[in-house]
C-alpha cells in the first residue's frame, strides 16, 4: 500500500523540515497563526515568519503583513499552475 499525501497535485518542490512544524507554529504570533490556519496552500511556519518579520521591521500594519502574505500565496499559486478558488478571501 502507498502511503499518500495531504498537499495534493502540485508541481511545487517539496522541502525538507529542520525542526519539529508543530511546535515552530506554536511559537508564531497569534495574528500569523490565524492568517495560516486559514490558508490555501500547506505553507511551513518558517517561510511565513520570514515574511512577517521582513515586513514587521519595515514598521508595516496588521493588515498591511496579511496582505503580504496574501500576495506571497497568490505568486506561489500562479507558479504552482494553480489559481486560488474563487472564495479564497475568508474573513479574517
Amino acid at each position: 500500500m502507498s502511503r499518500t499525501s495531504n498537499i495534493g497535485a502540485t508541481r511545487l518542490r517539496r522541502r525538507r523540515r529542520s525542526e519539529d512544524p508543530m511546535r515552530a507554529y506554536d511559537r508564531l504570533p497569534a495574528p500569523l497563526r490565524a492568517w495560516l490556519s486559514q490558508a490555501v496552500l500547506p505553507w511551513s511556519p518558517a517561510s511565513c515568519l520570514h515574511i512577517w518579520r521582513r515586513a514587521h521591521a519595515e514598521g508595516a500594519s496588521l493588515e498591511s503583513i496579511i496582505e503580504r502574505l496574501e500576495r506571497a500565496e497568490r505568486q506561489t499559486l500562479s507558479r504552482g499552475g494553480h489559481s486560488a478558488p474563487a472564495d479564497s478571501s475568508p474573513s479574517r
